[in-house]
């Protein structure tokens, strides 16, 4: 389900907490690219629970932002956004995605 949600920092179109997507402005429900993106970290909170995928979520974000010093790529780091960011474009990604995918973005 796609809620429009106007809380977000500027930088940001849309986030998942399952089983909803929200998304900052209406014109983002049209983007295809971007709701993808946001499907496939439905599948990842699926997998691993929603308390444990945030949890690791946060964890793997503390621990690139130590090692880079720099929120922008320590967020592009984590497992689940390389996931998300290096399939956001195939649509058909969802229909073939193996269980646990984003592991190996480890």
């Amino acid at each position: 389900m796609i809620v429009r949600f106007k809380f977000f920092h500027s930088k940001y179109a849309a986030m998942t907490i399952w089983p909803f997507i929200f998304i900052k402005d209406k014109i983002h429900k049209q983007n295809e690219i971007l709701i993808n993106h946001e499907k496939i970290h439905l599948r990842q909170q699926i997998e691993l629970l929603w308390g444990p995928f945030f949890i690791w979520y946060i964890f793997e974000f503390l621990i690139k932002l130590i090692i880079y010093n720099n929120r922008d790529t320590a967020y592009r780091a984590i497992s689940f956004e390389r996931e998300a960011y290096q399939n956001e474009s195939n649509l058909e990604y969802l229909k073939k995605r193996k269980f646990w995918a984003f592991w190996k973005n480890m």
